[in-house]
């Protein structure tokens, strides 16, 4: 069985420190295996020359190119005894990194991570295969996760109960568009449905033939049901609050940053909107909710937990406070 070498990117170092070359071989089974089952036979670090790599043996039926689209990589080369060949490495992006790259601000989600959470949640759907599928941010801060969707060539749906965020991002979006020159067409303005004003709406299509849209509403994320009306999605994928940003006005009066509370209150909500054999994905702090705690709420949400081998790899330290995991649910068809 031929066996690929994937080098990471710099970048992974500082997000996920010791952790990449783990976090990187678990997304590469899961999303290997959405197109071939059992198609990773193993991966594990290993270092050529004093450089590391990721090592992973494929069935002899993956394309290995597939590899390129993981979230940390770099280059991708076949291994040949000695010998390294590079291998194409396509990533499916369909804009520039800067969509991704440019936007600092405090408390952003590393979009490193970001796509990590965007892959295994795609690759874990029940759905017909399509190429294009509407992502739903139900806690979409800036954008992060809307901008990587719209680079991997989905729709992108979010809601973000801060309108500054918003502003803030249907600016950046707006400047970015016309920099690059593409065909588009892009405005926030207030939302009203029956008489009464829900929030606002920031709306774009991009490009010239089957435009790809953005729909990103400035409302709380308990409203996204009535916002979306009978619009459905096909993920969900989000960054819960870890205690300091983002949050919900919810059932309990005043804004609620415990994440404990928030997904107890949103997961029915989001639950709602999203189709049968559809996926969430969410990346939590595990020092403000346990894996267990979080896995009884999906299930009391209606959705089948992916709990077992590459989905407990993920887990890894931010910083002293910080302890991220992702977790993957799939709503029954």
């Amino acid at each position: 069985m031929p066996e690929y070498l994937v080098l990471l990117a710099p970048s992974s170092n500082r997000v996920y420190a010791g952790d990449a070359p783990a976090i990187t071989a678990a997304e590469a089974e899961i999303v290997v295996s959405a197109v071939h089952l059992g198609g990773v036979v193993g991966a594990s670090p290993t270092t050529v020359a004093g450089v590391p790599y990721l090592a992973v043996e494929l069935a002899d039926a993956v394309d290995p190119r597939i590899l390129g689209g993981l979230a940390a990589t770099f280059a991708v080369f076949e291994r040949e005894g000695d010998l390294l060949r590079p291998v194409e490495a396509r990533g499916g992006e369909r804009f520039d990194d800067d969509l991704l790259t440019i936007p600092k601000y405090p408390g952003k989600t590393n979009e490193q991570l970001t796509r990590v959470l965007l892959n295994v949640t795609l690759a874990s759907t029940d759905l017909p295969d399509r190429a294009r599928r509407t992502v739903l941010d139900p806690l979409a801060g800036r954008g992060t996760t809307l901008s990587w969707a719209l680079t991997l060539g989905h729709d992108a749906v979010g809601v973000e109960v801060e309108r500054r965020e918003v502003e803030a991002y249907s600016a950046f979006l707006t400047t970015w568009l016309r920099r690059k020159r593409l065909k588009h067409r892009i405005g926030l303005t207030p939302l009203r449905r029956d008489g009464r004003r829900l929030g606002d709406l920031l709306e774009a299509e991009i490009g010239r033939d089957d435009p790809q849209s953005l729909v990103l509403f400035a409302a709380d994320t308990l409203a996204t049901a009535e916002l979306l009306q009978r619009r459905r999605v096909d993920v969900v994928v989000t960054d819960a609050p870890y205690g300091v940003a983002h949050g919900s006005r919810g059932v309990r009066g005043g804004r609620d940053r415990s994440p404990a509370d928030l997904l107890a209150d949103a997961l029915p909500v989001w639950v709602s909107v999203l189709r049968p054999g559809g996926a969430v994905g969410i990346a939590w702090n595990t020092h403000g909710l346990s894996r267990a705690d979080l896995v009884a709420r999906c299930g009391r949400a209606g959705l089948e937990v992916c709990d077992d081998g590459p989905y407990r790899g993920f887990a890894h330290r931010v910083d002293a406070g910080i302890h991220r995991d992702l977790l993957v649910a799939r709503k029954p068809r």
